[in-house]
C-alpha cells in the first residue's frame, strides 16, 4: 500500500488515498518517490478535461515527472539496482498510483540513472518537459538552419524547446511576455516576440497550446509540433501538423539528464509542498503564469 494523489470522476480536485501498488513486473523498478512536479496537464486530469481526452474511467493516479531512489527491480531489469537515485515519466495513465505519490512502479525502459551532480528533488521538474519539448522538436526534423517560433517560450516546455532546439542548429525566436525576454533569450533564442507574427517561420513548437493561431505563423510547407487539445490544429496550406503524447523513454532522457548537467538545460523550480499538501501546488499551477514548476515532495514536513 501507498499513498497516492488520485483523480475520481465525480470529483474536481486531487484527492489523496491509500491505495495497493500493481505487482511489479519483470522489466519494471518499485521507486520511493522523492519528488514529483506538479504541471499542467495533472491540473486538467484532476480537473476532469484530460479524463474526458484520454477516454479515462474510474479512479486514476496523477503525476506524469518523478525523481526517486530504486526499491525493488524486476527479474529482468538490468542497469539497476536497490538504492539507485533514478529519474523518470510514469506514462500509465491508468495506473492507481504515478509519480504524485509515496511509491510507484515504472517501466525500467522509462528510468534514467540520476546524475550526481543534480539535486535529487529539483531534478524532478525535469523528466516530463525536458523529454516532451526534445520530441516535439525532434518531430520537427532537422535543423538545417530553418527558423523555429517556439510558443510560450518562458514556461517549462518552451523554455526548454528554445534550450533544445538551438543547441541543435535552429534559429529560434521566443514568444513570451515582455517581462520574459532575458530569460527566453538567454535559453538561446536569436529573436523575441510578444504578438503572433504572419506565416513567417518554418516550424512552430506550440508550447503554448496556441493551436490553428499558432499555424497561422508557418509558411506554406512548414512543420508544426504541438499538444493533445480539445481544438487540435488540422493541416492547412502543406504544412505537417503532429500532435504528440509524451512517450516515456528513459535512453533519451538520460541524454537530457545530462545536458542539464552541462548547462543547457536549466533547473527551474516555482516551489516545494509536501504531498499531504498538493492542493497548494495545484492551485497555483491552475492559475497559471507559474516560472518553473512546483514540486510534491513526500518526505517533506511542515
Amino acid at each position: 500500500m501507498t499513498f497516492a494523489l488520485v483523480s475520481k470522476p465525480d470529483q474536481t480536485t486531487p484527492a489523496l488515498e491509500e491505495v495497493v501498488l500493481p505487482a511489479l513486473g519483470p522489466g519494471d523498478l518499485r521507486v520511493r518517490v522523492t519528488a514529483a512536479s506538479v504541471d499542467p496537464v495533472d491540473a486538467l486530469y484532476a480537473g476532469g478535461p484530460a479524463r474526458a481526452i484520454f477516454g479515462l474511467t474510474g479512479t486514476v493516479g496523477i503525476g506524469f515527472s518523478l525523481t526517486g531512489v530504486v526499491v525493488e527491480t524486476g527479474s529482468e531489469v538490468t542497469g539497476f539496482s536497490a538504492g539507485d537515485a533514478v529519474a523518470a515519466v510514469h506514462g500509465d495513465f491508468g495506473a492507481p498510483a504515478r509519480a504524485h505519490a509515496e511509491e510507484t512502479v515504472v517501466p525500467a525502459k522509462a528510468a534514467a540513472l540520476l546524475p550526481g551532480e543534480l539535486d535529487p528533488v529539483d531534478a524532478a521538474t525535469l523528466p516530463l518537459n525536458a523529454l516532451l519539448a526534445a520530441q516535439l522538436v525532434h518531430h520537427l526534423g532537422p535543423a538545417g538552419g530553418r527558423t523555429l517560433l517556439v510558443t510560450g517560450a518562458a514556461g517549462a516546455v518552451g523554455g526548454y524547446a528554445v534550450a533544445l532546439a538551438a543547441h541543435a542548429g535552429w534559429a529560434v525566436t521566443g514568444l513570451a511576455r515582455e517581462s520574459d525576454r532575458a530569460f527566453v533569450l538567454s535559453a538561446g533564442a536569436r529573436d523575441f516576440s510578444t504578438e503572433l507574427p504572419g506565416p513567417s517561420f518554418d516550424a512552430v513548437v506550440d508550447a503554448a497550446v496556441l493551436q490553428s493561431a499558432a499555424v497561422a505563423a508557418i509558411r506554406d510547407g512548414g512543420a508544426f509540433a504541438g499538444v493533445p487539445s480539445a481544438a487540435p490544429a488540422t493541416p492547412e496550406r502543406g504544412i505537417d501538423v503532429g500532435i504528440l503524447n509524451v512517450e516515456p523513454d528513459g535512453e533519451q532522457l538520460a541524454g537530457l539528464l545530462d545536458l542539464a548537467v552541462r548547462g543547457v538545460l536549466a533547473v527551474r523550480v516555482a516551489g516545494r509542498v509536501p504531498l499531504a499538501e498538493a492542493a497548494t501546488a495545484y492551485d497555483k499551477v491552475a492559475g497559471g503564469g507559474q516560472r518553473g514548476r512546483w514540486l510534491l515532495v513526500p518526505g517533506q514536513r511542515r
